[in-house]
This record gives structure tokens, C-alpha cells and sequence, in this order.
């Protein structure tokens, strides 16, 4: 029975090592071409693998794409989690978010831009199930804001007057704006002034003096 037992693990690890690498193969390509503009020849030629080995981990090309974007995502927001995981001040945090996204552009143009603009350009009319993944994560990263707005209300650092719903919105909207503009001209100087104008935003509006 513990043989039986531990085959079956080996074969169960050995599936998760298959699809983790399919992931890490595919994931940059459909961030970079899009859900239609990836084709199962691109998939088969990244990861030297043939369509039915394909197939026998990811049911269809859609779960492929939904998995790949959810670890897109995952890579931005482990970095995120990772910045903020040690700092207690709701204020301190907003400055460090501001940070992350100075480097943004850097590190994530060679992946094919921001998984999140991506797919919610490029699944809008084509892929709903992917559309409304993306929508999800934008709701999750916004509402994170949003959670740093009331922990600082609550702590004292920030202005019991202001609507942290309201601000947490826009702030997204500002950094996300930012990024779009970025990637599309190349240039990531807008990112740069935009989480500069971030900043004064909050230290003139949002924080307690």
C-alpha cells in the first residue's frame, strides 16, 4: 500500500513539474501576442512539446490561457506582497507602492507588458471567462488601495474626511493609466511622473501633518 502510495505521488509531482513548466514557457508568449494571436504551433515550438502532451495537462487551449494569466499575475503580485509584506505604516506603504511602479516598465516590458491591460484589451469580446479573470484582479489590486486608505484612517495617518473607496479608485486608475501610456510609447518617464504626482497627492491630501 506505501508503494502504491508513493508511485502515485511521483506520478502526481511529475504531472505538477509538466504544467508548471508548460507555464513557465507559455505564460510570456500569451502576454505578448494575446489570447488569439496565440497559436498551438507557438505553444508546441516554446515549450518542445507535442500538442497531445499539451492537451493532456490543460484540457484546452483556454484553461492554458486562464492559467497563464493568473501566473502572470502572480509574478506582479508576489512582488508586491513581497515590498509591502514587512511595513507596518499604511503611509509607508503607499510610498513603496508608488516605488514598485517606478520600476514597473523596467522589468516588465521583456515580458510583454502589463498582464492586466493585456488581457483586458485583448479578451474583452473574444474570451469572457478571461475578460472577467482580469476584472477580478483589478477589483483585488484597487480594493487593496483601498484597505491601505482605511488602515491609515484607522491609525491616525490619514485624513478621517476622505472617502478611501473613492481614493483607492482613483489611485489604481491614476498607476494603471500610467502604465498603459508607458508600454504603448516606450516610455516609461510617464509612469515616472505619474507616481511622482502620486506622492503629492497623498502627502497634500491624504496624509495627517
Amino acid at each position: 500500500m506505501v508503494y502504491i502510495f508513493y508511485i502515485r505521488s511521483m506520478i502526481t509531482t511529475k504531472a505538477a513539474r509538466t504544467r508548471q513548466y508548460i507555464l513557465d514557457k507559455v505564460a510570456p508568449i500569451f502576454n505578448k501576442n494575446g489570447y488569439i494571436g496565440t497559436s498551438m504551433s507557438d505553444i508546441t515550438k516554446v515549450t518542445g512539446l507535442t500538442k497531445g502532451a499539451i492537451y493532456g495537462n490543460f484540457k484546452n487551449k483556454e484553461e492554458l490561457a486562464l492559467e497563464a494569466f493568473s501566473y502572470n499575475v502572480q509574478f506582479i503580485m508576489d512582488k508586491i506582497r513581497f515590498i509591502l509584506n514587512d511595513i507596518e505604516s499604511p503611509i509607508a506603504k503607499l510610498f513603496a507602492l508608488t516605488n514598485f511602479y517606478r520600476e514597473y516598465y523596467k522589468y516588465n516590458l521583456p515580458r510583454g507588458g502589463c498582464p492586466l491591460l493585456n488581457v483586458a484589451t485583448d479578451a474583452n469580446y473574444t474570451n469572457p471567462e478571461l475578460f472577467q479573470r482580469a476584472k477580478y484582479v483589478i477589483e483585488k489590486l484597487k480594493n487593496g488601495i483601498v484597505k491601505m486608505l482605511v488602515d491609515g484612517i484607522e491609525k491616525g495617518e490619514i485624513k478621517n474626511t476622505i472617502d478611501a473607496e473613492k481614493y483607492g479608485g482613483r489611485i489604481f486608475s491614476l498607476i494603471e493609466g500610467a502604465v498603459f501610456t508607458s508600454v504603448m510609447l516606450r516610455d516609461d518617464s510617464y509612469l515616472l511622473d505619474m507616481m511622482n504626482h502620486i506622492d503629492k497627492m497623498i502627502q497634500v491630501e491624504l496624509q495627517v501633518k
